[in-house]
């Protein structure tokens, strides 16, 4: 769904935080000590509190309640999002913490507080999925994610409780269910230029029955995603419905050059499709989202109807129940073979087709029939270059990419 604003990607104006980002943390400096982010939208939890009760279901399917953690050192609350660009790159440094800690005392679970429909789809451009529960769970089993997952977007009560400003943003608990740190993970989304780990001494100084060194650092990250504020969700879709949609021919040159991307600096993703193919339908809408959630990155995104000249009315008609309002082409011509010669591709016309072109003109990533959107949004992601206030995430996704290629069964 396109924005009714474009705003340009930089350190201090990031697509999908708002005001979340501690504008130092951004840059690579340390987040200001406090309260959290200014302003916040619920009350944090002040450094002595007892752990609010709570009841959220994790992706396990299973309910998991505040009263089970009572036998633990300590106890870490992760808020954390599938989306956000800055939990993507602290989700090794949680599972760090998680891994070296949990046989010492520590117990630890991570939450989701945003609800989906909350967030605008070019609040998206750095992620493979959303923040739903069933993208919790393909986002856990693909990254072998195996601590408590708990989703609290339906009400975001926990949330409120504890005052989430951002994912990430943790808690950290005594054995006694106190708050004694909340904060950012440490001081720098680079691993290598961290100078306090927060999150790392307050665990060890707990464990060791310790006070904790610092208890109360600025979080920064994407600003949670609270049902009850106006989050531009309805504006942006207005303004995609208020797109033209329009189709035009392409000829064997059209699609020699569309084939090249030469130029362009940026990822191309060609899909071709035919309104004869219910396969091509059933997909369609994933491709399209996926444009509205990458246009503000280097990214371009054409549809190729494979349909002779002659249907051009049922192409656009099924087009403009897309709202496909970016490039759309279609065959000049009925000569398919000679078209998809001229593109250099062959595949079954009554498939769809899809191909990622990197911005050296390389195949990138491409199949005939059924497709697993998130592996292509994956293959696109890790074309795309960081950003200054996403030190990261492009490395994220090339690795993602490789552990596609080393799963069992991949051919």
């Amino acid at each position: 769904m396109t924005a009714s604003r474009f705003v340009k990607e930089t350190a201090l104006v990031v697509l999908c935080v708002g005001t979340a980002i501690a504008l130092g943390a951004a840059q690579g400096q340390a987040p200001t000590a406090g309260r959290g982010i200014a302003a916040p939208d619920y009350p944090v939890l002040p450094i002595g509190s007892l752990l609010p009760e709570f009841t959220l279901e994790g992706i396990d399917g299973k309910m998991h309640k505040s009263s089970e953690y009572t036998k633990t050192k300590a106890l870490a609350i992760l808020f954390e999002s599938v989306h956000c660009p800055v939990s993507i790159n602290y989700e090794g440094r949680a599972e760090e913490l998680y891994r070296t800690y949990r046989d010492q005392g520590l117990t630890f679970i991570a939450v989701n507080p945003n609800n989906p429909k909350a967030v605008r789809l070019n609040e998206l451009g750095y992620t493979d999925m959303t923040d739903s529960m069933p993208e919790m769970k393909v986002r856990a089993a693909f990254k072998g994610i195996d601590w408590p997952y708990l989703y609290d977007g339906e009400t975001q009560v926990t949330s409120m409780k504890l005052g989430a400003v951002a994912t990430p943003h943790i808690f950290i608990f005594d054995q006694d269910h106190k708050l004694r740190y909340q904060g950012a993970i440490d001081d720098n989304q680079k691993p290598s230029e961290v100078k306090v780990h927060y999150a790392k001494d307050a665990i060890e100084a707990l464990l060791a029955g310790r006070p904790v060194p610092i208890a109360e650092s600025r979080a920064f990250g994407c600003s949670t995603k609270w049902l009850s504020k106006k989050t531009g969700v309805e504006e942006e879709w207005a303004s995609i419905l208020a797109e033209p949609v329009t189709v035009d021919p392409i000829n064997a040159d059209g699609l020699k050059a569309l084939r090249a991307n030469s130029g362009t600096g940026k990822t191309m993703l060609v899909s071709f499709w035919s309104t004869t193919c219910a396969l091509c339908a059933s997909q369609f809408e994933d491709v399209q989202k996926t444009w509205w959630m990458f246009r503000r990155r280097p990214y371009l995104y054409t549809t190729v109807s494979v349909d002779a000249p002659a249907k051009s009315a049922d192409v656009l008609a099924f087009l403009a129940k897309q709202h496909a309002g970016n490039p759309n082409k279609q065959f000049s011509s009925a000569d398919v073979a000679g078209l998809q010669t001229a593109f250099g591709a062959k595949w079954n016309p009554s498939q769809p087709f899809v191909m990622v072109i990197g911005p050296d003109g390389k195949v990138v990533f491409q199949r005939e029939g059924k497709w697993d959107i998130h592996e292509v949004r994956r293959y696109v992601l890790s074309t795309f270059p960081d950003s200054s206030g996403y030190p990261g995430n492009q490395a994220y996704f090339q690795e993602s990419v490789e552990r596609m290629l080393k799963a069992p069964g991949r051919k």
